[in-house]
């Protein structure tokens, strides 16, 4: 049986998903948060407590109690939350395989600042680094590429869409979550875990149309160089989705992992994409709108 559950961001997609579930299986939790508006806008009740991250002192006395500790907050805040978890405290946190990018930005180098912080930290616990996560209530990944195909006939891709992604759905995040929140660390690690096999972005892109119900998107193969040019024109012309520059780099890389140490710390077992694509689109905040 978990103990009692502090969540570092709860109002935020991955934090309202575990509260949630942690809630149903009768785990109490203490909600850790900037906004207390925005939870009471999940319709969850456990009274928050509020502790802007760059607030040390906030932040210690939201975290003086607590024995397990889950951050959704972005991994450039880990300094920050061991320095006022309490010493005894077990340590989840959620990355991102950014961190693996070919293409640096604040977010990639931001995982790995506080990745490094924590291995160097000696605490007990976990630092998780997911890939794309989508099925999540109000996540923009798979639901902004569905707008997309809504509304072009043609999708180009750099090469064609060879590059391989590896999503994951929300469900299996927080599954990953509750498994190393019933582990007993004896020191900081950190895993990937990611979807059960690699795909080309072109089959994602199909697979994705084929459980919205839409028809077999065209795929065209485009220049890499071309593609982020228009990705300028996107973002300035009003009815054409906004694609930014970096996604466009982003596709030229693969995006492809070993799950195995995941497989065998955490007993980790995700759902393949398709069942994971048909559970999003079945979902009744999912649905299209008539």
């Amino acid at each position: 049986m978990i103990e009692i559950v502090h969540v570092i961001g709860a109002s935020g997609r991955s934090g309202t998903t575990l509260s949630r579930v942690l809630l149903a299986r009768g785990t109490p939790i203490v909600p850790v948060v900037r906004d207390a508006g925005k939870w009471a806008a999940t319709g969850l009740h456990p009274p928050p407590r509020l502790a802007d991250l760059g607030d040390p002192a906030a932040l210690r006395a939201a975290l003086a109690d607590a024995v397990n500790i889950v951050s959704c907050a972005h991994a450039r805040y880990a300094p920050a939350i061991i320095a006022a978890a309490p010493p005894a405290a077990k340590l989840i946190f959620l990355g991102s395989t950014r961190k693996f990018t070919r293409w640096p930005d604040d977010h990639g180098n931001g995982v790995l600042a506080g990745e490094a912080a924590f291995l160097a930290s000696g605490r007990c616990g976990v630092m998780l680094h997911p890939t794309m996560i989508y099925g999540a209530q109000g996540e923009d990944n798979v639901q902004r590429l569905a707008g997309v195909l809504r509304k072009l006939p043609i999708v180009p891709l750099p090469n064609g869409g060879t590059a391989l992604v590896q999503p994951m759905h929300q469900d299996d995040v927080t599954a990953a979550i509750l498994s190393a929140l019933g582990r007993d660390w004896t020191g900081p690690e950190s895993l990937v875990i990611a979807g059960p096999a690699a795909v080309s972005y072109a089959d994602f892109v199909r697979a994705l149309a084929s459980a919205a119900g839409l028809p077999p998107p065209r795929i065209v193969n485009a220049p890499g160089g071309l593609l982020i040019a228009a990705a300028w024109v996107f973002h300035i012309v009003p009815l054409l989705p906004d694609i930014q520059p970096s996604e466009v780099r982003r596709l030229l890389e693969d995006k492809a992992f070993d799950i195995g140490s995941a497989r065998a710390r955490l007993g980790f077992d995700p759902i393949p994409l398709h069942e994971g694509l048909a559970r999003t689109f079945r979902a009744p905040h999912n649905r299209e709108k008539p």
